[in-house]
């Protein structure tokens, strides 16, 4: 899995600039031959070598292949190859044409320099983020997202004041139930936890149609588990998870279960059947905007969100988790103490 920092950063807001629309691929007869072996590669499941050949196609492209370009920054990050991603995304800028995809361009080169400094534990990047977030809102001052990566990004150099000024300015950009925008008021009185390893701020419909965010949740453990009905050992460990709903029973702790079903009738007729009374809702592929947000490439995949909605945890496959999950737990409960306690 890639690191967590990028999961949390391209939580905040999906990028906008690869997701626009569909990359042109190279020109060059040479680039389109080494594209087309990097796809291949990409097929067979060797990221590495076709990492180096979309590299290569992009450089006998000019460096103008957005294609090649989109895949060195995805299979890049993952990598921990910084140099090439962030020589790609300055090619994206440069060849970004018209006020909205500059400010885009200049977004998406912010959100990955956010994850190397996370990755690097390093706040050169996260300068250099907060100039790029910069950019793009000298370009497009109406730039919600961008605005709140800003606040993240001088969170990071604990330029608290100047963070808190964007995370206001934001929840005064922000739809009401923009979970960002809970989280952003958050960071305004808790400056501190934007610097930690917070857990997406996501919101998801449940199977009986209930509305509701991670910052809804906040007091109480959360325990998501990524699934799905075609997957074996996802169905294998269905009576490991029904375990860890009745022991817990009662208790400051909410599971849900994310499945990656793309059959709506198949899904709901498996959790009736099978007893799985916990929240449950429905992402939709490893594509779904859950499985994006946290990175999610192998189910099962557990992950344990603390009071505070910090991660704290996570698994690939089945785990022994009820340790962690009753400490945590048990401080989810005495910070409830604490609250009615206070006068």
């Amino acid at each position: 899995m890639r690191s967590m920092g990028m999961v949390l950063i391209l939580a905040f807001a999906v990028t906008p600039l690869l997701a626009q629309e569909e990359m042109a691929g190279p020109t060059n007869e040479k680039a389109q031959k080494s594209y087309k072996q990097a796809m291949d590669y990409l097929n067979q499941h060797m990221i590495p070598v076709a990492f180096e050949s979309f590299q290569k196609a992009d450089k006998q492209d000019g460096g103008r292949c957005r294609a090649c370009q989109k895949q060195i920054i995805k299979y890049g990050m993952g990598l921990g190859e910084w140099k090439a991603v962030e020589t790609a995304a300055e090619e994206m800028v440069e060849e970004a044409q018209g006020v909205k995809n500059l400010a885009l361009a200049h977004y998406q080169f912010g959100i990955i320099l956010m994850d190397e400094g996370h990755a690097r534990h390093k706040d050169e990047p996260f300068e250099r983020a907060h100039d790029e977030m910069s950019k793009a809102l000298a370009v497009a001052a109406n730039f919600p997202q961008a605005v709140y990566n800003d606040g993240l990004a001088l969170a990071h150099l604990n330029q608290d004041a100047a963070a808190k000024a964007q995370f206001v300015r934001f929840a005064q950009m922000a739809a009401p139930d923009d979970p960002n925008r809970q989280r952003a008021l958050l960071y305004v009185s808790q400056p501190e936890m934007a610097r930690a390893r917070m857990a997406p701020p996501f919101a998801v419909t449940t199977l009986d149609g209930q509305r509701i965010s991670l910052d809804d949740m906040k007091g109480k453990v959360v325990l998501i588990d990524f699934w799905a009905t075609w997957c074996g050992p996802c169905r294998e460990a269905l009576p490991h998870m029904k375990e860890i709903a009745k022991k817990f029973q009662g208790q400051p702790l909410v599971i849900l279960s994310v499945s990656l079903d793309s059959e709506e009738k198949k899904w709901k007729e498996f959790v009736a059947k099978n007893g799985m009374t916990w929240m449950n809702c429905r992402d939709g592929s490893f594509d779904g905007p859950m499985a994006r947000m946290f990175d999610v490439h192998a189910i099962p995949h557990t992950f344990t969100i603390d009071a505070d909605g910090v991660l704290q945890d996570e698994h690939v496959g089945d785990a022994a988790i009820e340790g962690k999950l009753k400490k945590q737990i048990a401080r989810a409960r005495e910070l409830q103490a604490a609250v009615k306690t206070t006068p």
